[in-house]
């Protein structure tokens, strides 16, 4: 039998695999939600908003019995898992008269944040639609946001919990592996960024960002209870993109992904290089992310 088990980044050892055994023992005729919740309790596995990290703690029991380490309760219930058969988001008719004007000219200009909304469908229409990686459903905290012009969209924006590794910018950050697995959440990644193709308005993508950029941790400590200080992006070179409206927004090159993925174990390029653009919301970052 193996020594420990690895999973999403973190050596589990024996003393915490056999912890985990005497829980599932103890509560033999509960569910795996009761357990999994009980195993992130005792181990004060929660958000930054208070949440018990339930999702993640069932997939590490699922991984330690698929090992062999323990023997899981049989399963009380069977519901169909969202992620594995999600509807594409249905189409959504707008105006698409052309608007080319000068930035000065649109006003008033609003940014909408739709999560829990009505207009949430709207936003994942217009992205399914338009945007070159379509719509897919975000995983972990996420928020998103509509510009509108006098009563009509022109972008889409969206953002979410950041990856747990990128070399280029934790060196620019300067923390180890530990503060970095304490301190991710403080970071976002903008995942989805659309200017609607009817929209021809020279800077106004830069403008927005620095909008949205103005709002956004204010926007997360509502909705998730925590502040954020650093937001990054990728940007596909291959694809033609070269983060011009970034550049113009003040973020930081910071380098190039290794085209790996997240969960590489092969050690060769199996995707585009991307790059990365970061920008700190705080002139003190490196204090906060590396405490």
């Amino acid at each position: 039998m193996e020594e420990g088990i690895r999973y999403r980044g973190k050596n589990y050892t024996l003393r915490e695999i056999n912890e985990i055994r005497e829980i599932v023992l103890a509560y033999r005729d509960r569910s795996r939600r009761f357990i999994s919740q009980e195993i992130c309790r005792r181990w004060g596995w929660r958000q930054p908003n208070g949440v018990l990290k339930d999702m993640i703690c069932r997939g590490l029991l699922l991984q330690l019995e698929a090992r062999g380490f323990v023997e899981l309760p049989p399963r009380k219930q069977h519901p169909p898992n969202p992620l594995l058969r999600h509807p594409r988001p249905a189409a959504v008719e707008l105006d698409q008269t052309p608007i080319e004007c000068k930035l000065s000219d649109l006003r008033p200009m609003e940014l909408l944040q739709v999560r829990g909304t009505g207009f949430q469908k709207l936003y994942n229409s217009l992205i399914d639609q338009y945007h070159y990686l379509r719509y897919t459903r975000p995983v972990g905290e996420h928020l998103e946001y509509l510009a509108l012009v006098q009563g009509r969209v022109v972008a889409c924006l969206g953002w979410c919990s950041a990856p747990r590794h990128i070399g280029c910018r934790d060196r620019y950050i300067g923390w180890s592996k530990e503060q970095r697995q304490r301190n991710l959440s403080l970071i976002l990644i903008n995942t989805r960024f659309l200017i609607l193709p009817w929209v021809k308005v020279p800077h106004l993508a830069s403008h927005l960002l620095g909008l949205n950029v103005r709002r956004i941790s204010q926007d997360w400590q509502k909705v998730y209870g925590h502040e954020v200080v650093w937001l990054e992006t990728f940007v596909d070179p291959e694809r033609g993109f070269l983060g011009t409206c970034y550049k113009a927004a003040n973020w930081i090159y910071l380098g190039k992904t290794t085209g790996r993925g997240k969960d590489d174990h092969t050690h060769k390029v199996n995707r585009s290089l991307k790059m990365v653009f970061g920008y700190p919301l705080r002139r003190a970052f490196r204090q906060v992310l590396c405490a």
